[in-house]
């Protein structure tokens, strides 16, 4: 694809976290020929001059399948902040798939990911483009978190882990309008659809179609002691996308870990009576929140009260951003090991731009001969790579405790 115009597209980059990932690059300092797409003309320009590069601005509309024909046939890759994507991500995939263009995105909504794996795997395949969903904290932490615990693990103890455990240690960011809207949409889905719920409720959604079983995951659904940890524990609410993810790069990688793998998400919350007292807080919000999101009338003053998309956190405080997150993982023989994966930033914006800007650039060094087209994940599409332009570019850390 070497006659192609551009390397990269940063498409929604007048979007909240579009923005931030136009700065990233900016500041970053590439040599990769790279354009910025939007559908506003003036507001694709404010976003140039605040980022202080001087890049062609395309002009395209989500919703207008010629325009992501033409711009998934201008350049190697695309990066696609355009979010509710299952509202608004469709063309631009099917786009991609035809035209043989590599894309990532932001994605953390399991439904869309399934309907775009089933109606496109085989026009990726056959084009060669390679597609990876969820290229931010929903769910590079986990995925990525997950490959490096199996590799140290085989590392020390010559084998992999068959469980592991990832737990919240300690977070800090906002909300942005886009995630929420993002949220809304698909329990508006759920809401209409028993189908949906059901597949929702998978564990194994996500997996080629070969791979849609396996054992009985763990969840944590309600406060309980945790083994892993040792403290009490939550729900966390990212759990539902991310293990998804992590179960479809244990299948494409062929079950390497062994048919009954277990995998489950969690946030810790502090021991005794105090943390005890948290995780049931954590849990009847989550439940609050979603009984609102479940019902029209609630949904809709949900709607009123939350950020508009496009808004989110200030500067200042996707700076003071972070997150902390630990992995306890255990042989067939009973080995043990921790390992942390950390962000110096936001979580779902400062560091979430940093993650898809990073995985955009990473195709690029990605030979096709080692990963050909079809709907990968960060892990299987970009593996140890990626772990380091993270650590290098994106203020990530990947540690063994």
């Amino acid at each position: 694809m070497s006659d192609r115009e551009f390397d990269l597209i940063v498409f929604g980059a007048t979007s909240f976290v579009g923005q931030i990932l136009t700065k990233h690059l900016a500041t970053r300092g590439t040599d990769v020929r790279w354009a910025i797409a939007g559908r506003n003309a003036d507001k694709l320009a404010t976003v140039a001059d605040e980022a202080g590069v001087d890049v062609e601005r395309i002009v395209a509309d989500a919703a207008d399948t010629t325009a992501m024909r033409n711009l998934a046939e201008r350049t190697e890759v695309v990066a696609s902040t355009v979010g509710p994507y299952a509202l608004y991500g469709s063309p631009l995939v099917e786009a991609v798939a035809a035209a043989g263009t590599d894309y990532c995105d932001l994605t953390g909504e399991p439904q869309w990911m399934r309907r775009m794996i089933d109606a496109h795997q085989e026009a990726a395949v056959a084009s060669g483009a390679r597609i990876v969903h969820a290229c931010g904290f929903d769910s590079i932490p986990s995925d990525l978190g997950v490959w490096f615990t199996q590799q140290r693990a085989q590392e020390q103890f010559g084998r992999p882990c068959t469980s592991i455990s990832l737990r919240v240690k300690a977070m800090k960011g906002g909300a942005s309008g886009g995630t929420i809207a993002s949220g809304l949409n698909l329990m508006e889905e759920a809401r209409a659809d028993a189908d949906l719920r059901k597949l929702l409720a998978d564990p194994y959604a996500l997996a080629p179609v070969d791979h849609r079983t396996g054992p009985r995951q763990p969840n944590v659904s309600r406060p309980r002691r945790d083994e892993a940890s040792g403290e009490w524990a939550a729900p966390f609410i990212m759990a539902a996308t991310n293990t998804r993810v992590v179960q479809r790069s244990h299948a494409l990688l062929g079950r390497p870990w062994g048919p009954d793998f277990l995998y489950d998400e969690a946030m810790m919350v502090g021991g005794g009576v105090g943390g005890a007292l948290k995780a049931s807080v954590v849990t009847g919000g989550m439940g609050v929140f979603g009984g609102m999101a479940a019902f029209g009338p609630t949904r809709s003053l949900l709607r009123k009260i939350v950020p508009e998309p496009g808004e989110g956190p200030s500067p200042e405080a996707r700076e003071a951003g972070f997150f902390d997150l630990r992995l306890y993982g255990r042989t067939a023989d009973g080995d043990r090991i921790r390992t942390r994966v950390t962000g110096d930033r936001d979580p779902g914006y400062g560091s979430t731009a940093k993650m898809l800007a990073e995985s955009a650039l990473a195709f690029l060094d990605v030979p096709r001969s080692d990963v050909g087209g079809g709907f990968w994940t960060p892990a299987t599409a970009f593996g140890d790579l990626l772990i380091e332009r993270l650590e290098a570019e994106a203020g990530l850390t990947f540690d063994v405790l």
